[in-house]
């Protein structure tokens, strides 16, 4: 039961992400920056606490940083769909990642496609198509784009996954917390440059900005992250799944409760049917990565 409580706790953190991405109303690259750099400075001196090895080889560090530039893309995308579509919605188009990775198994590693992911991938799209589908010609371009937005932070997860997966499987690996650690920091220069290119301030003028990005690096990057990886591997696949699914929905109520997303009887339907599609898609996914 304590294993299961700190899941749903790590999930519920997570699934805060989203609103205090929306609260600190910085620029998407500028408030993925200060994630990435707090939660990586923070994983990097734990590291360092409990004597873990940080350092492999150039060509290890060459790796994480094709990891850490999934990441960086991964957020670029997702902050934007946050600011276009909602904290909500968003996320749950982001754990479309469930589908393209199991895209990736059957197109690079032979992999077969069972039932469940077929009828999870049905469920999902019916999902999706009442919350978006039915009123796309009344939805401004902005908010499409958001959508877009939402499926490409799905993809960039995807490769984000796979590229990490890779350099965790290698027999001279790091610990999962340095791999992250170090990718976070990474991923936190390439946001750097991106903002700076863009010309994004990276001041931050008010507390509740600055207390929205402690939260972000604090909570979510480091503790809901580090209990998640510590979790995951003393739990059944099928309980994983469903446990993290309360991050999606819990990211569309706070997108209801915090900022007044109106849902329709179509909405909550819609809702309901693309988390039960993921879950199922999840089982045969989860099986596979983990």
């Amino acid at each position: 039961m304590k294993t299961v409580l700190t899941m749903l706790f790590a999930a519920f953190l997570i699934s805060t992400s989203s609103v205090w991405v929306r609260w600190a109303e910085l620029a998407p690259s500028v408030s993925g920056f200060y994630r990435m750099a707090i939660g990586g400075v923070l994983l990097i001196l734990i590291c360092l606490v409990q004597k873990r090895r940080l350092w492999v080889d150039g060509r290890y560090l060459a790796q994480l940083f094709i990891v850490a530039l999934f990441f960086a893309a991964d957020l670029w995308l997702w902050h934007r769909s946050i600011f276009y579509v909602g904290p909500g919605l968003a996320t749950v188009l982001g754990n479309f990642q469930v589908f393209f990775m199991t895209l990736f198994g059957v197109l690079f590693l032979q992999e077969k496609i069972g039932w469940r992911f077929l009828l999870g991938l049905a469920l999902t799209f019916f999902g999706l198509f009442l919350l978006v589908g039915i009123h796309w010609s009344d939805l401004n371009a902005d908010y499409r784009l958001g959508v877009f937005y939402g499926i490409g932070t799905a993809v960039a997860y995807t490769g984000f996954m796979v590229t990490l997966r890779r350099v965790q499987g290698q027999k001279d690996a790091l610990t999962a917390m340095a791999n992250l650690g170090v990718m976070s920091l990474l991923c936190a220069a390439l946001l750097l440059i991106e903002a700076t290119l863009s010309n994004e301030s990276l001041y931050i003028t008010t507390w509740t900005a600055f207390g929205s990005m402690l939260a972000l690096g604090v909570l979510c990057q480091v503790m809901g992250w580090v209990m998640i990886t510590r979790t995951m591997p003393l739990l059944p696949v099928s309980i994983v799944g469903l446990l993290l699914l309360l991050q999606p929905a819990m990211s569309m109520v706070w997108d209801v409760l915090f900022f007044d997303r109106p849902m329709s009887s179509n909405d909550y339907w819609g809702l309901m049917l693309v988390l039960l599609g993921i879950y199922l898609a999840t089982l045969k996914t989860r099986k596979r990565i983990s």
